[in-house]
């Protein structure tokens, strides 16, 4: 992780769970790290932890509704004026709602899409364009995608959420694709958790908590540290060496 010392890495939905998890160990080896969320309090209140902790790098709180191009935009505008651009992007933020294809509202699909694919590609977009413009040869675009990315889970709540992830997991590829097509060392990555205990089914089920809690009872679930570890070990990666996708599921995990 050395050679990331310094420089400026961009991690999304990073006030709690999976992203707070990559920001906090971004931190530590020593990157510039702007994490961005709806509500930036717990970012702040991270930060400061970073600090006291006495960690080499430093992490930048940034509010961004990332269902909206023009904050998105913005934020990368912002990057690019306090810390150059972006060598580094964590497209993290994702979510579920029980929408099934057969009864769902559109509203909900809308802001999975939104959220899951278009905003994961438009950041991916312009962190690009941010390496292109200064020449930055051995930047990294990773993914968190998932399990649902892979196989189709026999519950209609997880369906449409499912395909949005199939989505990443073509996008990630197709990336690749056109970094090669583009001539660069850029590389890409997909990490792709099974369950990991955070508020993501609380979020899923939030009219059930019982549920959502029986969710992570039922086995022992990966922590958001664990995945923080497989970005660390995709970053840490030599440079002629590209992994495509992780996939990672808890032992006890049927599917």
């Amino acid at each position: 992780m050395e050679r990331w010392n310094g420089r400026v890495a961009l991690v999304t939905g990073a006030s709690v769970g999976i992203g707070a998890a990559i920001a906090r160990a971004l931190v530590q080896h020593g990157m510039k790290v702007v994490g961005c969320a709806r509500t930036v309090e717990k970012i702040e209140k991270l930060a400061a932890e970073c600090r006291s902790a006495g960690y080499s790098g430093i992490l930048v709180p940034y509010k961004c509704d990332l269902s909206s191009e023009e904050d998105i935009l913005s934020m990368f505008s912002a990057i690019k004026t306090l810390h150059q651009g972006v060598d580094v992007c964590i497209n993290n933020a994702g979510l579920a709602q029980a929408e099934p294809l057969l009864s769902g509202k559109t509203s909900g699909w809308r802001t999975m899409v939104d959220v899951n694919i278009l905003a994961l590609s438009i950041c991916t977009r312009e962190a690009y364009q941010s390496m292109k413009e200064r020449n930055v040869d051995d930047g990294h675009i990773i993914n968190i995608n998932s399990m649902s990315g892979h196989r189709v889970v026999p519950s209609g709540d997880v369906h449409f959420y499912s395909a949005t992830k199939y989505a990443v997991t073509a996008l990630t590829e197709g990336l690749r694709q056109e970094l090669r097509e583009a001539k660069t060392h850029i590389r890409a990555t997909c990490i792709s958790p099974g369950l990991v205990e955070t508020e993501f089914a609380f979020r899923l089920y939030n009219n059930n908590p019982e549920k959502a809690a029986g969710t992570y009872e039922s086995i022992k679930c990966l922590k958001a540290d664990d995945i923080a570890s497989a970005v660390m070990y995709v970053l840490s990666a030599p440079p002629h060496v590209q992994i495509g996708d992780i996939q990672m599921r808890p032992v006890e995990q049927v599917s």
